[in-house]
């Protein structure tokens, strides 16, 4: 089948495993061993970040990168970063105090596998991977291009993007949301680090904010497509595909995008995001194929 002008399901899945590899290969190189009692603590990190996960966050950056010629083993480094807040943010999600769940990537969780307390600390050092990778000079030689970088991070992890959207969730328990309740939340908790992944290739491509206005809308379409998949996939989804628990949110009495609008148009309005976000890169020719895929990858995951 062809995903949107040529790029085909097999092609965007070498070239999504090429990232990953490459994403893992940067994790590596900070998460040797020490040789004492933080031996534990990079073995919990290694067990968190390495051999599993979609690495959607990096391929966003990559393949955005690609329309401004950067460099790929500088927008793979940010790409790198942005995927260490994510790890960060599954380690904690899964703790006793957040969802108590006990499978991620098709593996115990951190907390499992290991214990809270170590799991905490490899949530924790995650967090501060994150910034090292970003702001180092390999990542971009120009200072001020690091520090829109570093700022940029912040507020897409923080209490105005990803946490606060975390934070919006655990509130919501048991509540009836109404549609823009749910949207905003899922904008803050799943679409803002995913937006930053559009975000981080344009701050390094030197784009004025006015010029970034269609990858912003691309970003935050795409972001709101990915939350509905998820609560298809939830929904209706396999759990020894997923490597997940689903059907969570049912359970705990969760509003959701599928039990708002019911499954038939929830996906009808996954739709309609993702050929918006596609029609945000009309101006672009084949340099934006990798994007449209990833777009349509989206809508069509089973995990």
């Amino acid at each position: 089948m062809l995903l949107e002008r040529g790029v085909t399901d097999a092609e965007l899945q070498a070239e999504a495993n090429r990232i990953a590899v490459k994403v893992e290969s940067i994790f590596s190189s900070y998460l040797a061993g020490s040789g004492d009692g933080r031996d534990r603590l990079f073995e919990a990190m290694r067990h968190a970040g390495l051999g599993g996960g979609k690495r959607l966050r990096p391929l966003l950056t990559v393949a955005t990168g690609r329309l401004f010629g950067i460099a790929e083993d500088r927008v793979i480094r940010a790409g790198a970063a942005i995927e260490a807040i994510h790890v960060y943010s599954l380690i904690h999600d899964d703790l006793p105090c957040m969802d108590d769940d006990d499978l991620r990537r098709g593996k115990p969780t951190v907390h499992r596998a290991f214990d809270e307390s170590t799991a905490v600390l490899a949530g924790d050092c995650f967090h501060d991977l994150a910034f090292e990778i970003i702001a180092d000079t390999a990542t971009h030689e120009d200072p001020f291009v690091r520090a829109e970088l570093v700022l940029e991070m912040a507020r897409a992890s923080g209490p105005n993007g990803m946490a606060g959207g975390q934070m919006l969730d655990l509130v919501a328990e048991g509540q009836v949301l109404d549609m823009g309740s749910i949207t905003r939340l899922q904008q803050l908790k799943t679409g803002a680090l995913i937006e930053f992944a559009v975000e981080a290739a344009c701050i390094m491509g030197r784009l004025p904010p006015e010029a970034r206005t269609p990858y912003r809308g691309f970003a935050r379409d795409i972001g709101l497509a990915f939350q509905i998949a998820d609560d298809l996939l939830d929904h209706a989804g396999d759990e020894a595909v997923a490597g997940k628990r689903l059907r969570k949110d049912a359970h705990a009495g969760k509003a959701t995008f599928v039990s708002l609008l019911g499954e038939d148009r929830a996906r009808q309005q996954c739709s309609i995001l993702i050929g918006q976000a596609i029609e945000h890169l009309e101006h672009h020719g084949e340099e934006a194929d990798l994007l449209r895929a990833v777009a349509r990858y989206v809508e069509e995951r089973d995990r």
